[in-house]
């Protein structure tokens, strides 16, 4: 079988399929023969020699597929630790959806790493109920509109972020009610403008140092700031304060590192309390382009540069690009 090798190349990426064994499924997984598998931040981290697969996964790049189970042909999406990009991964039982039948086998791939972390930092995490408010940073990335949506389901208001004002409109469409250009307005001033000041009840934050302080200034009493990345850097100050006025929690979150069973009872609650978002059509995955598994350099350049709304997936059923 295929698998994909990439390595940074200058300003862009250097990849190629090449020869590997087909995997064996170990006890508790099954084979997958992959449609196409998501493109995702972590794969540029782990590209870059930063945020490795757990002890005992593959190290593979990829963490979301979609395809069919061999022998069977059941078309599956899957959450992995690693291995999606290639034609065949071995995968956890626990870590399996079905495909909605709202969904093509191939977009199906841009549904189980954005909206199992958008599930599990919004709730699980956060603790958003019904009838609360959040806040999701970068709102036009795949996991950013996977939020919107989840939160929206679920019965609570969404506001979003986004630095370019030509996503907006993608935010606005996902459910976010303010969406904010944060290259246009402080996202502090237009949160308080919407909702009044001290009014979110979780935020969904990748961004990291540069919006902390402003996370704390929207907090509501009790509130939390789910931490998923640092794309604007790891370090910050903390007015610790202000922490303690608002009675707030900051969390850290990663998805990747979690156990086989902690996944698999994350995905058994995504299964009853989402899922059933995506069999009637009011959920669904955005996708923003697909590109030939051979073309994989592309799709992790797009990814780099900021230019997707969604998500990029790979398809390793040969067919061609579409954007």
């Amino acid at each position: 079988m295929k698998v994909l090798r990439a390595a940074a190349d200058g300003d862009g990426f250097r990849c190629e399929l090449v020869d590997a064994d087909r995997p064996e499924p170990a006890s508790g997984e099954v084979l997958v023969r992959v449609e196409a598998s998501g493109v995702n931040r972590a794969d540029l981290s782990q590209i870059a020699g930063r945020y490795l697969p757990p002890p005992g996964e593959p190290v593979t790049l990829g963490l979301e597929l979609s395809g069919t189970i061999a022998g069977t042909r059941e078309p599956v999406c899957a959450l992995v630790a690693g291995g999606a990009h290639a034609e065949y991964a071995a995968v956890p039982v626990g870590q399996i959806l079905p495909v909605p039948g709202t969904t093509t086998l191939r977009d199906a791939a841009g549904i189980p790493e954005a909206f199992l972390t958008a599930y599990l930092n919004l709730v699980v995490e956060g603790g958003l109920v019904r009838g609360g408010r959040a806040l999701v940073h970068a709102g036009a990335s795949g996991v950013g509109l996977a939020a919107i949506r989840t939160a929206r389901f679920l019965g609570a208001s969404v506001a979003a972020t986004t630095r370019s004002p030509s996503k907006v409109a993608a935010l606005r469409e996902a459910g976010a009610d303010p969406a904010i250009a944060t290259s246009v307005v402080r996202f502090e001033e237009a949160v308080a403008a919407a909702w009044g000041p001290g009014s979110v009840d979780v935020v969904i934050d990748p961004v990291g140092a540069d919006t902390l302080s402003g996370d704390l200034e929207v907090l509501a009493a009790g509130g939390r700031i789910v931490f998923l990345a640092t794309m604007s850097g790891a370090r910050a100050e903390l007015d610790i304060a202000r922490l303690m006025g608002r009675r707030g929690r900051i969390v850290g979150s990663t998805l990747r590192a979690r156990s086989r069973q902690e996944k698999a009872r994350l995905v058994e609650r995504f299964r009853a309390d989402v899922l059933p978002g995506f069999d009637t059509g009011v959920l669904r995955a955005t996708i923003d382009s697909v590109y030939p598994a051979a073309r994989a350099a592309e799709a992790f350049s797009r990814m780099r540069s900021n230019r997707n709304v969604g998500k990029i997936l790979l398809d390793w059923s040969g067919s061609g690009v579409t954007a």
